[in-house]
């Protein structure tokens, strides 16, 4: 890598995950950002691309100068390649580069993978230690499996949705891919544990069945667990939380600054209310328990709230801090980005990009104390190692390799 000032930047950490080989033959969210986070681990991940429609990565969300920054991000530490899945001839290549990879990463519908002639039983006959994760909507079984799935599906289906807003308002979808990021971020689990069960069991690989809904809905077990032992589901509460109180989101006396705070323990509610100055509710005999709080919480947001209304959000901060509060400013996401302490920390990063100059991202995360992970080139053009892999990789002479890009195969 080179860094901006044209001197050579020191090597990248190779990464707790280096010399595993990941195919990451996805599109757009959920199968790609597992592979893209195996990939800042260290893995060697090769992006396929059909040759002719562009992955939608490329054109989903902002630009600059035609480039999707999403896309730059999500294909950080992939090498990119142009492959047909859908002719017979992409299928000897995919397999080949099967020959040589531990994991595939797919999320097409149930039954595609199959109808290509790549289904499971074809996958380990040609390397029994490999490891395919197949994130769908629904999973592999039952009757949605042949549905199409996108995360809003699972947004809205997974109970999400009507849960979240204000009581007399609409259910509210996120703002961002929730759904897909969370089932990629299961799915990356289901990687790691299937190689380590490949490591203690003779080398034997195995499938994971891994969906956008279910990893979203055991995140809010909480209310599935309610619902199925009263028969009662939860409803749209605004910011605060049924299980506990203080709790929310309250507006400061400056136009769009907020802070959020919680008080789920007796002594923090106690310090939250004695710092407002209401120290006859942080001493009231039936707010002494949560379940005297949560009864009572309109009388306790009423208080934190017109005392909140009378502040500015750094003196708000600064009293409920001195008091040992859990508190925080609602951030935009420039605000985020110039935090002190993100920024002291390096969540943050700025990556070199010979398209864009450099793009901030954030960093490779969790962090490792001796093998860390690493960004080490953000999403490349289409097809850019091509060659690389082709003919290096997988071995093709190169009039193999023009054959096949003659045929419209890569």
């Amino acid at each position: 890598m080179t860094a901006p000032d044209g001197n050579t930047a020191a090597p990248a950490p190779a990464g707790p995950l280096a010399g595993l080989r990941v195919i990451d033959a996805g599109t757009l969210a959920a199968g790609p950002f597992t592979a893209t986070l195996l990939g800042d681990m260290g893995a060697d991940v090769i992006k396929l691309e059909h040759p002719v429609r562009d992955d939608p990565a490329r054109a989903y969300g902002p630009q600059v100068d035609g480039v999707g920054m999403f896309w730059k991000t999500l294909s950080r530490n992939k090498r990119c390649v142009t492959l047909n899945l859908g002719k017979e001839q992409g299928r000897e290549l995919f397999l080949r580069l099967v020959e040589r990879s531990d994991v595939v990463v797919e999320n097409f519908r149930g039954g595609t993978f199959e109808r290509w002639g790549l289904g499971w039983d074809v996958l380990r006959e040609v390397n029994p230690g490999l490891v395919l994760l197949r994130t769908s909507g629904f999973g592999q079984t039952g009757p949605y499996s042949h549905m199409p799935g996108f995360g809003t599906l699972a947004e809205s289906m997974s109970g999400f949705a009507h849960i979240t807003g204000e009581p007399d308002g609409p259910p509210q979808l996120p703002q961002f891919p929730l759904a897909d990021g969370v089932a990629a971020m299961n799915g990356a689990f289901g990687v790691v544990s299937a190689l380590h069960a490949r490591s203690v069991n003779g080398g034997h690989g195995q499938w994971i069945d891994n969906n956008l809904c279910e990893p979203l809905m055991r995140l809010m077990e909480i209310a599935s667990v309610e619902a199925a032992q009263t028969g009662v589901s939860r409803m749209r509460t605004g910011t605060r939380l049924k299980d506990t109180a203080p709790r929310g989101a309250y507006r400061t006396a400056e136009p769009g600054k907020w802070i959020a705070l919680s008080g789920s323990s007796s002594a923090t509610a106690r310090r939250i209310l004695t710092a407002v100055g209401r120290a006859d509710l942080a001493n009231a005999e039936h707010l002494q328990d949560n379940q005297g709080r949560v009864a009572h919480a309109d009388v306790i947001d009423a208080a934190i709230g017109t005392w909140m209304s009378s502040q500015t959000q750094a003196d708000a901060l600064k009293v409920l801090r001195d008091a040992d509060a859990p508190v925080a400013p609602i951030y935009d996401s420039t605000e985020a980005l110039a935090d002190p302490h993100f920024t002291a920390t390096g969540v943050f990063t700025d990556v070199p990009d010979p398209e864009l100059g450099s793009l901030t991202v954030q960093r490779a995360f969790p962090t490792f104390s001796e093998s860390p992970g690493s960004i080490r080139f953000l999403g490349p053009e289409k097809g850019e190692h091509n060659e690389e892999v082709w003919l290096g990789d997988v071995g093709l002479d190169r009039a193999a390799y023009d054959d096949a890009r003659a045929a419209g195969v890569i």
